[in-house]
């Protein structure tokens, strides 16, 4: 029996000297081959973390409930709430509510009589902070932000003043004060940079930050952000959690240059990791899919949407996106329409449902509502002043200005939203601009600089190999051309097609022209033939 205890203190302390070293997969499996009863309250929580670290979340939340019975046990309550908040945190990143919050009521039951110190100020971060960010409460999460803030500089406390100014930046970002809270992120994260905070806290300011602006639409800075923490990650065990969630980021990124296929396969292969460990993460994962399928017309994309919806994400823009393109325009103008009521007054949510809007709406003749989102659209970029939503402004300005018959109005501002997609690494959003700008040409009568337009935009889909790539026309005809071909297809007159594509009866005349010459045509009737056998009827 000696031998054996003596073993076991061996394997003891080589557990612990692992763990310092945070060798966590190593420690993790050096404290699983020691007797439970040998371990103190304290080897059991660095056991659970070691675990944590190594992807093993079920024996992470077991380990730290025993660990906060042995700390309540040794009448150590301030180290017990430490790991009853962690369990809850845990419970709920894997929407598990109930559980959640029942280990939240009990590490503040544990608190009462504690002197104030950390916990309090992680407790107000998540129960005050996050959760009002989440409701769209940003004077309120300020002012939570502050009082930890203060707390952390009454206890010298590097960690809760991470948070509290992390916090801080994001409140005031949400409220409109942008470069301000910016200014405070990066201060946050050139602490962490530095490694004076523990890898827990290193992990969580890190994904605040890029997810924050991702939700601005600050491209340039989440690429950064993302960047540094992937070579942070590379320290960690790729199992740990964070860097699923990192990837999550990094999909969003592919998304933004256009590598779709890659999105996917990255974002799918996420998915189960993420739903054993945080469910909203891989609502997300599930949503980016649907998006790289729609985007590639592929028809399997709903499923993906519906995935992210069963995991408590609102699926849109996307959702509605894809019926639009289904040949649906008024049932996405109806299913976006609601988004926008359920997103209540939370600008940078309207923002990106906003810029689907614009199209959607104009498609189904709603003229009104299109006009109205992109206002919206363009008062969230004046008061937010970041690259993706004021690339996302002047587009939406110069497609309603466009649909509107102000073709001249509409070329500089379409031109400037096409240079900032680019600057952005976004060549999609730059090749839809390109479509815009190509009709706005034609419609001035530069045919020159329309099919200069025309074939940049169709270059770039088909590099990306996005749906539209899938409609390229016969004979040279400009989308706008087959679109007149098919509304001739249909019997309709020129004031009909006017009315349809909301062009004047000239600039029908100037189009019918162009596609008789194209394709050998002397009348409407010839045309229609013509759309038929290439498949261009019916397919608006």
């Amino acid at each position: 029996m000696r031998a054996v205890a003596e073993l076991d203190e061996d394997l003891l302390e080589r557990a612990r000297r692992l763990y310092a070293a945070r060798e966590w997969t190593a420690a993790a499996d050096a404290f699983g081959s020691i007797d439970p009863a040998r371990l103190t309250a304290v080897d059991l929580a660095a056991s659970a973390d070691a675990a944590w670290w190594s992807g093993r979340i079920d024996d992470c939340i077991r380990l730290n409930g025993e660990a906060c019975r042995a700390f309540a046990s040794a009448s150590r309550p301030v180290d017990a709430v430490a790991v009853a908040f962690r369990v809850g945190v845990f419970h709920l990143a894997r929407g598990e509510q109930s559980l959640g919050a029942g280990w939240l009521g009990h590490a503040e039951r544990l608190l009462e009589g504690c002197p104030e110190g950390r916990v309090h100020g992680l407790l107000d971060s998540l129960t005050g902070l996050d959760a009002n960010l989440m409701a769209g409460r940003p004077a309120a999460a300020l002012e939570t932000a502050r009082k930890i803030i203060d707390l952390g500089r009454r206890l010298d406390d590097p960690v809760l003043l991470a948070v509290g100014i992390n916090g801080e930046g994001r409140a005031l970002a949400m409220s409109g004060e942008v470069a301000g809270g910016l200014a405070l992120l990066d201060e946050v994260m050139v602490t962490v940079q530095q490694g004076r905070l523990d890898p827990f806290m290193t992990g969580v300011l890190y994904c605040h930050t890029i997810a924050a602006c991702h939700d601005l639409g600050d491209i340039r800075r989440m690429r950064t952000w993302t960047e540094l923490a992937e070579e942070w990650l590379s320290s960690v065990p790729a199992e740990a959690v964070f860097s699923a969630m990192c990837a999550v980021h990094r999909v969003q990124l592919k998304m933004v240059r256009g590598e779709w296929a890659q999105a996917e396969s990255l974002a799918a292969g996420l998915i189960e990791a993420l739903d054993a460990n945080r469910t909203d993460y891989a609502a997300q994962a599930w949503y980016l899919v649907g998006e790289a399928r729609r985007l590639r017309g592929q028809e399997d994309a709903a499923e993906a949407y519906a995935e992210a919806h069963a995991r408590g994400l609102d699926p849109q823009p996307g959702s509605a996106l894809l019926q639009l393109a289904a040949g649906h325009p008024g049932a996405a103008f109806a299913s976006l329409s609601a988004a926008l009521a359920a997103a209540g007054q939370l600008p940078l949510r309207r923002a990106v449902l906003c810029s689907a809007m614009v199209d959607i709406a104009i498609a189904a003749g709603e003229l009104q509502s299109a006009a109205d989102a992109a206002l919206e659209l363009d008062e969230a970029a004046v008061a937010y002043a970041t690259s993706g939503l004021e690339a996302m402004a002047a587009t939406a300005r110069g497609t309603v200005l466009l649909v509107h018959g102000k073709a001249a109005e509409a070329l500089p501002l379409l031109r400037d939203a096409c240079t900032r997609w680019y600057g952005l690494g976004s060549d999609y959003d730059a090749a839809k601009c390109c479509q815009g700008l190509a009709r706005a040409y034609g419609e001035l009568g530069d045919a020159a600089s329309a099919g200069r337009e025309a074939a940049r935009a169709q270059e770039i889909f088909t590099r990306l190999g996005a749906a539209e790539a899938s409609l390229d026309a016969p004979d040279g005809l400009s989308p706008r051309e087959c679109q007149v071909l098919q509304l001739v297809a249909e019997g309709c007159s020129n004031r009909q097609i006017g009315a349809a594509l909301f062009i004047s009866d000239r600039t029908v005349a100037r189009h019918l022209t162009n596609i008789y010459n194209k394709i050998g045509a002397t009348s409407r009737t010839q045309a229609a033939r013509y759309a038929i056998a290439h498949r261009l009827a019916g397919a608006r």
